[in-house]
């Protein structure tokens, strides 16, 4: 894959003061996108917008584009 995180974005979250079980709670993010986020999978626009707004942060400071080098 080409585009990848930057950053561990669950440590990140737990460090906002975003813990799983607040995630959920308060049902800011999907578990089906969490296990997601868990497996380095990238997640939709809308859960990218959503991760920004908890994190206080751009696109860019989560994700990465890395040139493919199969190609």
């Amino acid at each position: 894959m080409s585009i990848r995180y930057k950053i561990d974005v669950m440590s990140a979250l737990k460090d906002a003061g975003y813990s799983t079980t607040r995630i959920r709670n308060e049902k800011l993010i999907g578990q089906s996108y969490l296990q997601q986020i868990r497996h380095g999978e990238i997640v939709s626009n809308a859960c990218l917008d959503k991760l920004c707004e908890l994190l206080k942060c751009q696109p860019g400071d989560i994700i990465e584009y890395v040139e493919d080098e199969n190609k």
